[in-house]
């Protein structure tokens, strides 16, 4: 049995209702996806607290950073236009266990970066929230994702290759440089739908 999604209070100007759903993953789980609040803060205090160290260096590119109100609060406190982040929560617990986000570098140019608790990798979650992700940009005036990332992670290459059908890709020093074409990526995806 499916439980309800987490309570929330929702901000009251700007909250894209619209990226609230219930996902299906490949092994059947569900997750609850929604992007995130404010109130989030602590909950990723604690995730980041008690990540594994693997998870870190992955997603912090080696270096962890330290766990101040400011960068709490920046990392939780959205605009939902230049800057947008979602958060997939197991229904079981309501606990999170996954965040994925958008960031501005350019004009129609936005960094992107996922992470997933190990105990929800490989049943697609981070491609399904990219995916959304791109829509959500794509609705923003974003154009392309860039993603920096350590060359070692096959996961996020095969992801990223997965769900953008394609990533131009530069590798020096051991770390990534890959660029997304959002339009190409939903060009693409329309071909390949079966005509009515």
């Amino acid at each position: 049995m499916i439980g309800r999604p987490p309570q929330y209070e929702v901000p009251p100007d700007g909250y894209p209702v619209a990226y609230e759903r219930w996902l299906r993953l490949r092994d059947r789980r569900r997750v609850w996806v929604r992007p995130i609040l404010p109130s989030d803060a602590p909950d990723l205090a604690e995730a980041i607290r008690c990540a594994d160290p693997d998870t870190l260096r992955r997603r912090f590119l080696g270096s962890t950073p330290r766990l101040t109100p400011t960068l709490l609060r920046w990392l939780t406190t959205v605009d939902y236009v230049r800057r947008f982040a979602l958060v997939a929560f197991d229904p079981g617990t309501g606990r999170g266990v996954a965040v994925a986000r958008f960031e501005p570098l350019d004009d129609g140019v936005a960094e992107v970066a996922v992470v997933v608790d190990p105990a929800w990798r490989r049943a697609g979650l981070a491609t399904a929230l990219v995916e959304m992700l791109g829509r959500a940009a794509l609705e923003r005036g974003v154009h392309s994702f860039g993603a920096s990332y350590l060359a070692e992670n096959r996961p996020i290459s095969a992801m990223l290759d997965h769900s953008a059908g394609g990533v131009t890709q530069l590798i020096s020093h051991g770390v990534t440089e890959a660029a997304v074409d959002l339009e190409k990526r939903r060009a693409g995806r329309r071909e390949r739908e079966p005509q009515p």
